[in-house]
């Protein structure tokens, strides 16, 4: 039953990879920036952070100046990938359980997601299964980054039901869009412009932790959601100053 303290949220949808395990993709998409001499900025992580697999490829060749094709692009970095993964193993991020027991008991379903596929979700999340509701895991990379499918094909709900947490300000912008609650965990890498561009783009809750995600932001959210202000109004200094480094 949904706990009475929240008035509209009944889902909550989180991230993979850099929400509930740590940023993995971050430090090879730099690694292979650098190898390739291009260069990382905001527009560069803006196109291939959270898009369809072949276009976040397709951008980055052009940007490499045709160094390969989209499609052996893809093979390098599953390579690179590997090779990251062998030095520096997937890890559940600290307080991943904790956040998804604090989901559950205030009585919203919870459901995962990202652009891997499934055996992904179950190699390192599995054993939490129990907490995942519906198909458990969504696979958005066809359809990136997924939040009408997952809010409206998958669990048949509103916008204003359902919060997104993710760690990419692509997701943040159509979110805010279809003025879907939304929670921001940027990722820490140190090359990284994400805190930034949420910024710019009006993320109301950002935080650097998972156990900042609490009872009292999540009902700070849900009521956000009641009244229907789940975003606030971008800074229009800053998110012109973020525009000249490439973000449109």
């Amino acid at each position: 039953m949904v706990n009475t303290s929240l008035r509209v949220l009944r889902l909550a949808a989180v991230d993979i990879d850099g929400v509930l395990l740590d940023d993995s993709f971050s430090p090879v998409i730099h690694r292979l920036a650098v190898r390739f001499g291009v260069e990382y900025t905001p527009e560069f992580e803006r196109a291939v952070f959270s898009r369809p697999r072949l276009e976040a490829a397709e951008y980055f060749v052009q940007a490499a100046g045709g160094a390969a094709s989209a499609r052996e692009f893809i093979d390098v970095y599953f390579a690179e990938r590997e090779r990251y993964l062998r030095a520096h193993p997937v890890r559940v991020a600290e307080g991943a359980l904790e956040l998804l027991q604090r989901l559950h008991a205030l009585g919203l379903q919870i459901v995962c997601y990202g652009g891997l596929d499934k055996e992904h979700f179950d190699s390192h999340l599995g054993a939490w299964a129990s907490y995942f509701a519906g198909p458990g895991y969504v696979c958005t990379n066809d359809f990136r980054p997924g939040i009408e499918e997952i809010t409206k094909d998958v669990f048949g709900l509103r916008y204003s039901q359902v919060v997104f947490i993710d760690d990419v300000a692509s997701v943040a912008e159509r979110a805010r869009d279809l003025n879907a609650p939304f929670i921001g965990h940027p990722s820490s890498f140190p090359y990284g412009h994400q805190r930034r561009l949420m910024e710019a783009v009006g993320v109301r809750h950002l935080v650097d932790s998972l156990s900042a995600i609490d009872e009292e932001l999540l009902i700070a959210v849900d009521r956000e959601a009641s009244e229907g202000g789940s975003w606030q109004r971008p800074d229009s200094d800053r998110a012109a100053a973020v525009s000249e480094q490439g973000v449109r």
